[in-house]
């Protein structure tokens, strides 16, 4: 209550303020003609002692006098006249000031009504995130979200709620931790990794990286129909150059989507564009000299950088190890074929086709 009283004070003193000039009587412009009747003797006695020298004539002196006069009334007249305003031109200016002054207040309080929330508390962020998400704005449910999880970091279904809006919202390092807590804390599914492995993928500018790649197939794994794994594999690869393989797999993906499936058009335009595109390999060998193999060492780089993260199948070292070895690069073909042996130690057969792949390309020294 108190804040009404010092909100229509307020407003009061405000309109006062500026009507209460309004309502004044103008003061006199001419308050004293004293000095307009000493101004008129004096000239009287000057005109007098003039006749007395008889440096004027009697009509003249008439004729002065008589025109001092006329000034002395005129000064009279001025005096007497109403000072200010008329009493009904005051009057109607005090009734406007009155109705102004109840008016204004009067309208704001109606507007208020209308379209403020005079009945609605202030509620501070922190009882605004303790009261109920339903009818909140998403920046405040958002941050009731993100107090609760810093407050009770193993809540795993509250980062896999978490995790698909900071995906939304472009924050895909985020995103990509949020999905690796869920899985962490509330156990894997096929739509926690493949949630991982997409946030991965844009994290990293589009690139299927070595980590988004082993999260993708381990949503495969867990739903071998998951539509979002599938898809971004079949990305992957795209960039690996296994374009018939991709194509492959987004019209297996096209088949087995139900209708009306909202992906679907992603799919069409990925496919259609796949499709359009000339061979690779054919591309590149129409290129001049120098342009292909800038080309080629690209392709190899990015194929190496991936495979470097970790990760990686026999074809794809294999590829990259002779792709280094066509290229003069012995040293890096030497490095890759160690990480490769490395890498699939525990797969016999792997062994022998990279010992025979070495053989076939003179790299007999890392063999031994």
């Amino acid at each position: 209550m108190l804040i009404w009283i010092i909100f229509a004070v307020m407003t009061g003193a405000a309109v006062m303020s500026v009507l209460w000039p309004l309502g004044r009587r103008q003061p006199p412009i001419f308050a004293d003609t004293a000095g307009a009747t000493s101004l008129y003797r004096a000239q009287v006695a000057e005109i007098e002692r003039d006749l007395g020298r008889r440096l004027i004539g009697g009509a003249e002196a008439e004729a002065a006098k008589a025109e001092a006069a006329r000034r002395l009334l005129r000064a009279a007249e001025v005096e007497s006249a109403p000072a200010g305003d008329s009493e009904p031109s005051l009057r109607r200016r005090r009734a406007a000031s009155a109705i102004a002054l109840s008016c204004v207040p009067l309208l704001a309080l109606l507007v208020y009504g209308a379209y403020g929330s005079p009945t609605v508390p202030d509620q501070p962020l922190a009882a605004r995130l303790e009261a109920s998400p339903a009818g909140q704005d998403f920046e405040v449910a958002l941050a009731r979200i993100e107090a609760h999880l810093a407050a009770n970091p193993s809540d795993g279904k509250g980062w896999s709620v978490l995790a698909p809006v900071y995906l939304r919202q472009g924050r895909f390092d985020d995103a990509a931790r949020a999905f690796a807590a869920a899985i962490r804390h509330d156990g894997p599914s096929a739509e926690r990794h493949a949630g991982q492995g997409e946030a991965l993928t844009l994290a990293a500018g589009g690139v299927i990286t070595a980590a988004a790649r082993a999260s993708l197939a381990e949503a495969v794994k867990l739903d071998p129909a998951n539509p979002r794994a599938r898809f971004f594999l079949a990305i992957g690869q795209e960039q690996d150059g296994n374009i018939p393989v991709a194509i492959a797999a987004l019209k297996a993906l096209l088949a087995d989507a139900p209708a009306g499936a909202p992906w679907a058009a992603a799919v069409r335009d990925r496919l259609r564009g796949l499709e359009t595109q000339s061979d690779p390999s054919a591309a590149i060998a129409a290129l001049p000299e120098q342009d292909r193999t800038a080309a080629i060492r690209g392709m190899v780089e990015g194929l190496a950088a991936r495979l470097a993260e970790g990760g990686g199948t026999l074809a794809e070292w294999s590829r990259l190890i002779r792709s280094q070895a066509v290229l003069g690069e012995r040293p890096a073909a030497l490095k890759s074929l160690a990480t490769a042996r490395e890498r699939l130690a525990a797969e016999p057969d792997a062994v022998t086709a990279l010992a025979t792949l070495a053989g076939e390309l003179g790299l007999q020294e890392a063999a031994r």
